[in-house]
């Protein structure tokens, strides 16, 4: 039996980060993966639909120009562009040996192999038994759930692999799921041509976001000339290589020429063998220390852990153990301002909890909303403004426990607001600050205005006569 100081499973962004690191400073480590090294991000994942959303977005703005700037006369979508970008950019072809020689040149091992813990410091890949004298990480990721739908298993179906993947779009398509990737996906495939139609079974669409999140980004699909069907789930799917059916439980039949399967992610701890380290053979993600210990010797990032299906999460949890495997000192994880973007258009952007968690939570929740359209910057930048900027405060202790920021770059203004939550910032303090002018960043001034206990007004807003909606609650 082969040893190594340590065995990654899983080579997605940190697990590759976890395997590159130690393997540099000297550690012998064996990286296995039964997929490609680099996991879903770069491939069929974050890479590859920003592009998809980045070409979506330029069509959406030449379409504004007739209200901004002039004419441009039509604006002709071509997918072709996006797949040969994706195909050649992003993803090399769907081939990974530009990542597995860059570990194996920094001295570790790679094992193309499903692999799985079969007890303390033991490993076995495909047969092969391995043995790791520090400990083994496990970042075995997550795949695309699909529902238990009448009809499904016989239906040929998309998901965002084979989005990423596709040289053209069809004509029609029928989408499963409001979340993030469903919203993002939909929307993209609409501005090049695609007529489609989403289907959420929550009452809206982005549930796990903002109320004020769905109105709009429901508004704008509407605008954008996108179904959305909302609160009924599909209850039988039939069809073939050339259409598809799906009807719903309220009785509603949709057909199309594609159908998109966007329910979720699901990870299974038990596939890999954590189940013989102490996780419950039933359990849905595997549950970690602030180290991001499972177990002594065995530790899990990313998906597994179920602090959220993100890169960024991933690579924190990468740096964390990377410490604990040197036994260096270091901060623990903290998950209480974890930011997340969905990226339509406009762009939703939250961190901490929504006004619900924070209830929840038992916090004396007080919360202040300015809507982008509003603010100077709002205003001036005129059509693909909508949006808002929403903050959630702990009206006893005076700071925010969350935001969500709805708009062009929300992504990038949200920054500030994970700096302000991760640090308990005090909404006084806040307010102090300096605001570049004209900003949308800047709307984050004017609804602290509102937060501030004294009632002071800010004067960032004041002169346009303009000012953001307060809602308080004790729930």
């Amino acid at each position: 039996m082969e040893t190594f100081d340590l065995i990654v499973i899983g080579m997605g962004p940190g697990g590759e980060h976890v395997a590159n690191t130690l393997a540099e400073k000297g550690l012998r480590v064996l990286g296995v993966d039964h997929g490609l090294v680099g996991g879903e991000c770069p491939y069929w994942g974050c890479i590859p639909t920003k592009m998809m959303v980045r070409a979506a977005a330029a069509l959406a703005e030449a379409r504004r120009v007739d209200g901004l700037a002039g004419s441009v006369g039509d604006v002709r979508p071509d997918w072709t562009r996006v797949a040969r970008r994706i195909r050649d950019e992003a993803t090399d072809g769907w081939d990974d040996r530009a990542a597995v020689e860059r570990f194996t040149g920094q001295g570790g091992t790679f094992v193309r192999g499903t692999g799985r813990i079969v007890g303390p410091g033991r490993v076995d890949v495909d047969g092969q038994p391995y043995a790791a004298g520090l400990g083994i990480v496990v970042n075995a990721g997550s795949r695309a759930g699909i529902p238990p739908i009448a009809g499904l298993d016989r239906v040929p179906f998309w998901t965002n692999r084979e989005v990423a993947e596709a040289p053209a779009l069809p004509g029609s398509l029928v989408v499963l799921g409001g979340g993030a990737i469903g919203c993002e996906l939909g929307q993209v495939a609409a501005r090049f041509g695609t007529s489609v139609t989403m289907v959420e079974s929550a009452p809206r669409l982005l549930s796990a976001e903002e109320p004020e999140a769905s109105e709009r980004i429901a508004a704008v699909f509407e605008r954008e000339g996108i179904a959305v069907h909302t609160g009924s789930a599909a209850s039988r799917v039939s069809g073939d290589d050339d259409e598809v059916e799906v009807a719903l439980e309220d009785g509603t039949v949709l057909r199309a020429d594609r159908l998109l399967v966007a329910t979720g992610r699901e990870t299974d701890p038990r596939a890999v063998g954590l189940d013989t380290v102490g996780v419950p053979r039933d359990a849905t993600v595997a549950p970690v220390d602030e180290r991001c210990r499972v177990a002594p010797g065995v530790w899990a990032i990313g998906d597994i852990t179920g602090k959220g299906a993100f890169t960024h999460i991933s690579m924190y949890q990468a740096d964390i153990v990377i410490r604990d495997v040197l036994a260096e000192d270091g901060p623990p994880a903290e998950y209480r301002a974890v930011p997340r973007v969905t990226f339509t258009d406009p762009e939703v952007a939250t961190v901490g909890r929504t006004e619900a968690q924070a209830g929840s939570d038992g916090i004396a929740v007080r919360t202040a909303v300015t809507p982008l359209g509003e603010t100077t910057r709002g205003w001036i930048h005129g059509l693909g403004e909508d949006g808002f900027i929403k903050l959630v405060a702990d009206g006893d202790r005076g700071v925010l426990v969350g935001a969500t920021v709805m708009g062009p770059a929300a992504g990038e203004v949200i920054g500030a607001l994970a700096v302000s939550v991760h640090a308990a910032v005090p909404v006084d303090r806040l307010r102090s600050m300096i605001y570049a002018y004209p900003t949308f960043h800047r709307g984050i001034e004017t609804a602290l205005a509102e937060l501030s206990l004294s009632g002071e007004r800010s004067s960032g807003e004041r002169s346009s006569g303009r000012r953001s909606s307060i809602m308080t609650s004790t729930e």
